[in-house]
């Protein structure tokens, strides 16, 4: 399924993609550009290593709690 996008870019940008892509292709040469940069991003995975970091949890929880006397309850 494909989805519209309306992107705002330089004019000189704008005529390279039409001289590089063409004008009815554009929007097929920004994704042949962009899709493999997305593919390899596996988010359950880097959650559960960083989970998995004792030392980068115990700092994170240390750094919470000390927040926790920070917050203005009157909001």
């Amino acid at each position: 399924m494909q989805k519209e996008l309306t992107i705002n870019v330089d004019e000189r940008v704008y005529d390279e993609l039409q001289r590089i892509g063409g004008p009815e292709d554009i929007g097929q040469f920004i994704e042949s550009l962009v899709l493999p940069r997305l593919g390899g991003v596996d988010l359950d995975s880097a959650y559960q290593q960083m989970a998995a970091d004792q030392t980068r949890e115990a700092e994170a929880l240390e750094w919470a709690e000390a927040m926790i006397g920070d917050a203005d309850a009157t909001r």
